[in-house]
């Protein structure tokens, strides 16, 4: 399974949701999960971006439609990073390959 660094900021919808009931972020967790994307990690941000989650997910794919599928709610944005592991990085870089 890949690894997805995924960046949330709430809407204004958003903002007004989450002062109203915190406990909307667990329920979005359990989203989540029921599309089959493990969230490995949550932390709060300051600064540009609300919330960074660090998730696994089967394929490019589900992590897509996850973004979507939250975005379209209208209570936040997403920006999705595949994160790569530097081990696997380094192996990739090393690998003779034709030019394009």
């Amino acid at each position: 399974m890949a690894v997805y660094l995924m960046l949330t900021t709430l809407t204004g919808e958003g903002r007004k949701r989450i002062e109203e009931y915190p406990e909307w972020l667990k329920e979005i967790n359990k989203e989540v999960e029921y599309m089959g994307v493990k969230i490995l990690a949550q932390y709060g941000l300051l600064g540009q971006y609300d919330f960074v989650n660090i998730v696994e997910a089967p394929s490019d794919e589900i992590a897509a439609k996850l973004a979507i599928h939250l975005s379209a709610r209208g209570g936040l944005q997403t920006l999705t990073l595949t994160a790569i592991p530097l081990d696997k990085l380094i192996a990739t870089l090393k690998k003779k390959t034709e030019p394009f």
